[in-house]
């Protein structure tokens, strides 16, 4: 089979080195990529380093090689186009339809997916002329990756910061895979809780369970993909932040519902992946729990934890708003998943087994996704993004 084709544009940011990462990840995963770099990207990272890393021959040029038409022909050959970093400058000419340099071109005759991941200062990624650009790039089907939220260029820290290079690729390998150039999410914004949650005993201890948040964070990044906004409220993950997803770390129950109850006013779909706890310490210990001779521990009084996705479920934040579940069972799963459909309210529930070996911590699962209406659509064991997958298209599908 011949390699996908992909076009790396790199705009001129200070993030410009950091594009370096995402091509080799890309070439070393088996695609064939074409660097085209901006001029200004030039005084970052030189074309000596893209033909290198790449293979191919760089330029910024539409008049070089005029005999092959490249203004033209790298655009319309590509399966993905993605601008990583891309300046506030490119995403206005994009917007705007300017074609000054080869780059511009190219993402003006490309027919493929298109993915920008953006790199600024705060202040230029706030502006309304920015954002403006970037909502006119989503309504046309490009999806634009939310910037990340840290140290920016100097000493400033703040939203502008191009997302890690492997969370680009993570985005870029499923738009690749689900081959459509129109983002089936675009303009909707979903929840996404993923983690388990932790109630403390002390300072010390606390009551958890093993979920490892690999899921709940595979299925925002499927959703920013597929061009959603998406809001991630991650419970003890550990696990570095999804590329273009907002994301809110919490830690009990209590604080996740706060979370999820403020991101879901004007949310779409709420996708309920975190382990929540049914119950939480009745008292907190402020001082670590000794451990006294001869004496039996005091028992510890267990209190319930409200029940978010029951609550969400019976008091929709908005109409059509879209809610979905997921039950994780040891035994008669599916027995067991029906009765907390009906008993939870929601629209779907993804029901599967877990165990000490199976679904926590693990890379693939294997479900059932049980619907209100009386489906129920069964995916195969495999990978975490392929269940993301499913949930998603369901989703889609009853958001119309």
């Amino acid at each position: 089979m011949d390699k996908p084709k992909v076009v790396l544009g790199v705009s001129g940011g200070i993030a410009a080195y950091k594009a370096c990462e995402l091509l080799r990840r890309l070439t070393e995963s088996g695609h064939e990529v074409r660097v085209v770099p901006t001029a200004s990207a030039l005084h970052f990272v030189g074309a000596a380093t893209w033909s290198a890393l790449s293979g191919h021959p760089v330029s910024t040029e539409v008049w070089d090689d005029v005999h092959e038409v490249p203004h033209v022909r790298i655009g319309q050959h590509a399966d993905l186009v993605v601008v990583a970093p891309a300046t506030a400058d490119v995403l206005a000419k994009a917007a705007h339809g300017l074609a000054d340099d080869l780059l511009t071109n190219t993402l003006l005759t490309a027919r493929c997916p298109v993915v920008f991941a953006p790199a600024m200062h705060t202040e230029m990624w706030e502006h309304p002329a920015t954002q403006e650009n970037v909502a006119t790039l989503r309504r046309r089907g490009a999806v634009v990756i939310e910037p990340a939220v840290g140290r920016l260029t100097g000493v400033d820290t703040g939203k502008g910061r191009l997302p890690d290079p492997a969370e680009i690729y993570a985005v870029c390998r499923r738009v690749l895979d689900r081959g459509v150039t129109e983002p089936d999410l675009r303009g909707r914004h979903v929840v996404v809780s993923a983690g388990g949650t932790r109630e403390p005993l002390d300072p010390v201890r606390f009551l958890g369970n093993r979920s490892s948040g690999k899921q709940g964070y595979a299925l925002a990044r499927t959703a920013a993909a597929r061009g959603a906004r998406v809001t991630l409220v991650a419970a003890n993950t550990g696990l570095p932040d999804p590329a273009g997803v907002d994301v809110v770390p919490v830690g009990t129950a209590v604080q996740l519902r706060e979370a999820v109850l403020k991101a879901a006013a004007d949310a779409d779909a709420v996708v309920m992946a975190a382990a929540v706890a049914d119950f939480r310490p009745a008292a907190y210990a402020a001082g670590k729990i000794k451990k006294k001779d001869d004496k039996e521990p005091d028992p510890i009084v267990l209190v319930r934890n409200p029940d978010v996705l029951a609550e969400i479920s019976a008091e929709r934040a908005r109409a059509g708003q879209v809610i979905v579940g997921f039950a994780a069972e040891t035994d008669d799963v599916l027995a067991n998943g029906r009765a907390k459909l009906e008993r939870k309210g929601c629209d779907l529930l993804v029901v599967n087994e877990v165990g000490e070996r199976k679904t926590f911590g693990s890379e693939e699962n294997e479900a059932v996704v049980l619907g209100a209406d009386g489906t129920e659509t069964p995916v195969a064991h495999g990978p975490k993004d392929h269940l993301a997958e499913t949930v998603w298209d369901l989703v889609a599908q009853r958001l119309g």
